[in-house]
């Protein structure tokens, strides 16, 4: 019986040990506890200050001018923006004329992609190709 007690006495002792070990904090703690928390900062943007037009003429009898993704222009904010001109024809050019004495044009013998840095106030702008501005030309508005 004593062999059993001891036996038993030697379980208990590894119990408690066992159960003291777990659950517990090795640190002492100050009762401080810090918090994290993460922001996104959502920006809403407008297509200016740098956004890319699309310009096309050519190869046949069409011209156009459209966002970067090739949607219609439409009305767009005054601004800076980077116009990329893309000419497929020898016959044509691309010629861009605005309220604010803007002009920028592309020359009739060259194809190719030009680019512009151009800056749009309130008004109508008009594109032609000056060749063939009776049958290629087109419009859009910079909202005030």
């Amino acid at each position: 019986m004593k062999g059993m007690r001891f036996v038993l006495a030697g379980a208990l002792a590894a119990f408690a040990l066992a159960a003291a070990g777990c659950g517990g904090d090795d640190e002492a703690t100050d009762g401080n506890t810090e918090t994290i928390t993460e922001t996104t900062d959502t920006t809403e943007t407008t297509p200016s200050s740098g956004t890319v037009l699309k310009g096309t003429v050519g190869p046949g009898f069409d011209i156009s001018m459209t966002t970067a993704d090739g949607g219609e222009l439409g009305t767009i904010p005054p601004g800076s923006y980077v116009l990329e001109v893309e000419d497929l024809a020898s016959i044509h050019n691309f010629h861009l004329t605005g309220p604010d004495g803007g002009d920028v044009s592309t020359s009739v013998e060259e194809e190719g992609t030009q680019s512009f840095d151009v800056d749009f106030t309130p008004g109508t702008y008009t594109f032609v190709c000056d060749p063939h501005a009776s049958t290629m030309s087109g419009s859009f508005e910079v909202s005030g």
